[in-house]
């Protein structure tokens, strides 16, 4: 076989090197007639946008858009650039347009088969074999178990990917993922005007933001009913390395949302998430030059930009560099709070033959004045209603600052056909420092409050590492996919805390009192934080891949110290290690159908318990939660929806009063049922979100008081839908729109229970993409518009620490010109 095309995983020759991208099933088209070739006449016509790329990786994305098969010789399209194409028309006529300058041409191959030939060569044989999809990249084969320049090609509609990375068992083909796995793109997070990662997430119906933009603490999530903090997410595979507070979502590729627990494929992460985890994919260079630059505005006075930098250098292009950079400054539409973000990053990459090399690094710091905080409900008062947010709570004199540098490198080497070893290293450094004039405590209907203003500061010094092996193999009439893996994570916190006088205030009509002169103490290591793992995992495949199980099991060793900040003496230490097994099925009847069943584990520190128990000192093992899910994927051919039914069982500690001892025996069972859509079920017309029904029930509490209630700050309803339509009437002009519900949600654990009211809000927006022909510079120029919360609904968004209310966005405009140059 072609050495280019080897070790490619999923492709064969057509002939001697062709190569053949099957990229969607379409409906047959008919032919018509020119003087030279065939040509592909579409019955409609389809919406397209590809920008300037190289021409392989423009290929799958045609394929999409058009619903059509492309056969390309993979030494015809190597090193071939396109200007793309944008708008409205025919298939025919975009394919033209995408070859243009190219030197290429086309013939109608067979059935939606397109088969691209040189100018005055002869077309393919209709008769020649039609392949699986293959990856195309360059000079030098990336092979399927490779994870540098190898991500999965979007899907169609181009908001999320047909595949995404599973940890340990590296990229899975979605229909191939016994999960529930989403991987959303950069193009969807420009197209909404997304400013960090987490905002990506919202059309997720599994995902809830917990505290809101402007906070001074980290952006943590509600995935499943549990808590994923932001120093959950993973950065390529890798823990730790992401800004701690907030994410700026200019250096994302791809955000991937792995829902459950995850211990087997990921290990633990540094907080112990077990709803699920986020992994961002960095940026690389395309092989195509790529000049981006971004002007935006939002409400009420925040004006910014972006810019988006990409170059590849030698003969056969193996060096590429990405440049990325962030600014934004000013008023958000919240009263007293603005923020001023600074985000630069450059990914770096070298493919060679049979190894390949990656470097990403960034800077990110972020300043807010004024804030938006959460609301804690005293023991025994009544839950309030919805404050404005134009009378904001959080002082104006409130201050927060925080800086990141991170960096990570990581390597690939093939050292046999099938076979790659590959090894990462990174660090991350966070100061951060935050006068805060205190989370109001409400101790009655009418709005009174308490409010302790905090001078806080912590630094946070992170250190991560993974060497592994990943495969494949043939036992005879058994395929297997099998990994190694070797995990360390290192983490010093330090923290530092001045305490000012409380005041009076109301939520309502807050009172606005002076600053306060509270001295900022330095901070002082409080805790440290060393996880160990290694890891193995084998995939099982028969009956011509239509039947793969997925066995694997990690073992994880947990070490924590922790810290008096006033002398600086050992408090208590922790060392443990637990075994996470897990088994996963994937049976595929037919290749549009998958269904499949997992048993996974989560991992959590366990406890070292206090000096207040006649047990005191004893340290408990890790909690180990357990998922038990099955479900169905269907991909409609342009359209994808699944559904997934889970159970999750998160033990806890509770105290026995009878014998003053604190045991293991708490649990808390999660169940739901989860449905998902994404993609384009008709021309022109993307959707994207579904629904996720959920009962969280405390199963054991302390005393059995609370047994058999619901946990506070899971609805039992989460509903997101998100949808675009291409106009007929204005080419390039696409209007969308989304509707987000939340069911209610228990607050505490008093009786009678407390609650908030369920609460729906609506997004509208619209973009106007100018096609290369038209636009001043000659390459496409796209205005975005987006209205959030269009009916400027006050509301509670969630509940988190079983008492703390947090309020929802209030209506948001965002305006953005991008342009090529």
């Amino acid at each position: 076989m072609d050495k280019r095309l080897g070790s490619l995983g999923v492709g064969a020759m057509l002939g001697t090197s062709a190569i053949t991208m099957v990229l969607a099933a379409g409906a047959t088209p008919a032919v018509a007639q020119s003087p030279d070739v065939q040509t592909v006449q579409a019955p409609a016509q389809r919406s397209f946008n590809i920008g300037p790329q190289s021409l392989a990786s423009a290929l799958p994305l045609f394929g999409q858009q058009s619903g059509r098969q492309i056969s390309a010789d993979a030494a015809l399209v190597r090193g071939v650039s396109t200007q793309g194409v944008q708008g409205a028309m025919s298939v025919d006529e975009a394919l033209q347009r995408l070859l243009a300058g190219t030197g290429l041409t086309y013939s109608l191959l067979g059935g939606t088969t397109i088969a691209l030939q040189r100018v005055g060569q002869a077309p393919l044989d209709p008769s020649t074999l039609q392949l699986d999809p293959v990856q195309v990249q360059g000079v030098f084969a990336v092979p399927s178990q490779a994870m540098i320049d190898n991500i999965p090609p979007a899907y169609a509609g181009g908001q999320v990917a047909t595949g995404g990375q599973l940890g340990l068992l590296g990229n899975r083909d979605v229909m191939e993922t016994p999960f529930n796995q989403t991987s959303y793109t950069a193009q969807k997070a420009q197209d909404q005007q997304a400013q960090t990662i987490r905002d990506v997430l919202i059309d997720d119906p599994s995902v809830r933001i917990v505290r809101p933009t402007g906070n001074n603490g980290a952006q943590n999530m509600m995935i499943r009913g549990f808590t994923v903090e932001s120093m959950d997410i993973a950065y390529g595979g890798l823990y730790g390395l992401l800004p701690t507070y907030a994410i700026g979502v200019e250096l994302a590729e791809r955000i991937e949302v792995l829902k459950g627990p995850s211990a087997m494929l990921n290990g633990m992460s540094p907080s112990g998430a077990i709803g699920g985890t986020i992994n961002v994919v960095p940026k690389r260079a395309h092989d195509e030059p790529m000049n981006r630059a971004t002007a935006a505005y939002s409400s009420a006075a925040q004006f910014g930009g972006a810019v988006d930098v990409g170059r590849r250098f030698g003969p056969e292009k193996e060096l590429g560099v990405r440049l990325n950079g962030a600014y934004r400054a000013g008023q958000t539409a919240v009263m007293w709070n603005a923020e001023e973000l600074g985000l630069g990053t450059i990914g770096i990459d070298y493919r060679g033959d049979g190894f390949r090399l990656s470097l990403d690094g960034g800077y990110q710091s972020q300043y807010i004045s004024g804030g938006v905080g959460y609301v804690s409900v005293a023991a025994g008062a009544p839950v309030p209603g919805v404050p404005d947010l134009n009378n904001n709570f959080i002082l104006p004199w409130t201050k927060t600052y925080s800086q990141d540098l991170f960096g990570a490198l990581r390597a690939e080497v093939d050292v046999w056909p099938g076979v790659t070893l590959y090894g990462a290293i990174g660090a991350h450094d966070n100061r951060w420092n935050s006068l805060w004039s205190g989370d109001p405590i409400v101790t009655g209907l009418n709005g009174n409050s308490t409010q302790t203003p905090l001078n806080n500061t912590s630094y946070e010094t992170k250190w991560t590492s993974e060497i592994g092996l990943r495969g494949e193999a043939q036992t005879g009439p058994v395929g297997h996919t099998f990994a190694i893996s070797a995990t360390r994570y290192q983490q010093v916190f330090g923290f530092g805390r001045g305490i000012g006088t409380a005041y009076a205030s109301n939520i309502y009509t807050p009172n606005v009192v002076a600053r306060p002169n509270i001295t900022a103490q330095s901070p002082r290591k409080s805790s440290t934080l060393q996880l160990n793992s290694f890891a193995v995992a084998d995939t099982l495949s028969f009956a011509q891949k239509r039947v793969q199980l997925t066995v694997g099991a990690r073992y994880q060793q947990i070490m924590g110290e922790n810290f008096n900040l006033a002398n600086g003496a050992l408090t208590s230490a922790y060392l443990q290690d637990a075994i996470s097994p897990s088994v996963a099925l994937v049976v595929r009847p037919w290749k549009e159908v998958s269904f499949y069943g997992n048993f996974i584990q989560g991992l959590q520190p366990g406890t070292v318990v206090g000096p207040t128990f006649v047990n005191a000192g004893q340290v408990f093992p890790p909690y180990q939660s357990t998922q038990f899910e099955f479900g169905t994927k269907v991909d409609w051919g342009k359209f994808t929806t699944t559904l997934s039914a889970f159970q999750i069982s998160q033990p806890s500690a509770i105290a026995n009063a009878a014998t003053n001892t604190l045991t293991q025996n708490g649990l808390q069972r999660n169940r739901g049922i989860e449905l998902n859509v994404f993609g384009t079920p008709t021309e022109g017309v993307r959707l994207l979100g579904g629904a996720m029904f959920q009962e969280a029930i405390l199963v054991s509490t302390a005393g059995g008081v609370n047994d058999g209630w619901q946990a506070a700050g899971a609805p039992n309803v989460q509903v997101n839908l998100a949808g675009e339509w291409d106009t007929p009437f204005v080419r390039g002009l696409t209007l969308d729109g989304r509707v987000i519900y939340t069911g209610t949600q228990y607050v505490g654990l008093t009786n009678p229970r407390q609650s908030i009211p369920d609460w729906v809000r609506f997004d509208v927006g619209a973009r106007y993409v100018i096609a290369d022909a038209q636009s001043p510079t000659g390459k496409p120029v796209a205005i975005r518009f987006n209205v959030e919360n269009l009916l400027d609904t006050n509301y509670w968004s969630m509940v988190s620490s079983t008492t703390r209310l947090n309020v929802g966005t209030p209506r948001t405009f965002r305006l953005a010109l991008t342009t090529d140059f």
